[in-house]
């Protein structure tokens, strides 16, 4: 991999487009479901999958295609990303994704700025960002040493998959929670309710970093190749 200017601007590119892919086919898909609110996440839930598996196939030589500070904070914490170039990551990463938000409304001829009124609260909104984190992490991990190549699809699937197993759709990703809260749209999540998720998606994180630690304690040499690989 490049320079740290060029593994954040690939990181500031996937994340913009991740996020005007999940805004974006939440408006279209509300528009056209008639009301059918089960249409409307399936189309959310197609186009975020297969933007997933674009993002990562062509953006992790260059960064390791992280596009998640929950997943950047897990290589920071195995030495696998320094701490001066994960805080870059994380702070481009939230960055991004807002403005990922206002392209989408832009698109759509939406108000650029808008803070979200839909409710996302509780204790089963909260555990669910715990296993859809969780099982992300633990994917990541665990398919790039069993074979990198298939991380791409192997996040791709999970994700989509996440969206209808979870009661939360799978966020799992703190700076695709806080820009969400600026789009009160269908994939939108109120301020309020933010913390709640970030907090959960951190502990999901270090969880499944606990987890796969102990799985592979004796697999052998640690995997350089893959989605969120060492950025070095």
């Amino acid at each position: 991999m490049g320079p740290l200017p060029q593994k954040l601007l690939a990181e500031a590119l996937g994340t913009a487009l991740l996020l005007a892919t999940v805004i974006g086919s939440g408006i279209m898909g509300e528009r056209l479901s008639g009301g059918i609110e089960g249409i409307a996440l399936l189309g959310n839930t197609l186009a975020t999958g297969a933007i997933l598996f674009v993002l990562i196939t062509m953006l992790a030589p260059l960064s390791g295609a992280h596009f998640n500070p929950a997943v950047t904070a897990v290589m920071v914490v195995r030495r696998e990303l320094s701490m001066r170039d994960g805080a870059a990551y994380i702070a481009v990463q939230v960055i991004a994704a807002i403005v990922g938000v206002i392209i989408a409304h832009g698109m759509f001829e939406q108000p650029l700025f808008q803070l979200s009124e839909k409710m996302r609260a509780g204790s089963a909104q909260g555990f669910s960002e715990v296993i859809a984190t969780f099982g992300l992490v633990a994917v990541i991990l665990l398919t790039r040493r069993a074979r990198s190549d298939a991380v791409p699809l192997s996040v791709a699937l999970y994700i989509t998959a996440a969206y209808w197993f979870t009661a939360s759709t799978s966020f799992a990703n703190p700076a695709v929670t806080i820009a969400r809260g600026f789009s009160n749209t269908f994939a939108g999540i109120r301020l309020e309710d933010v913390a709640l998720f970030i907090a959960a998606q951190l502990a999901g994180a270090v969880l499944a970093m606990v987890l796969c630690a102990a799985l592979t304690a004796k697999a052998g040499a640690r995997e350089t190749t893959g989605a969120a690989r060492p950025a070095e």
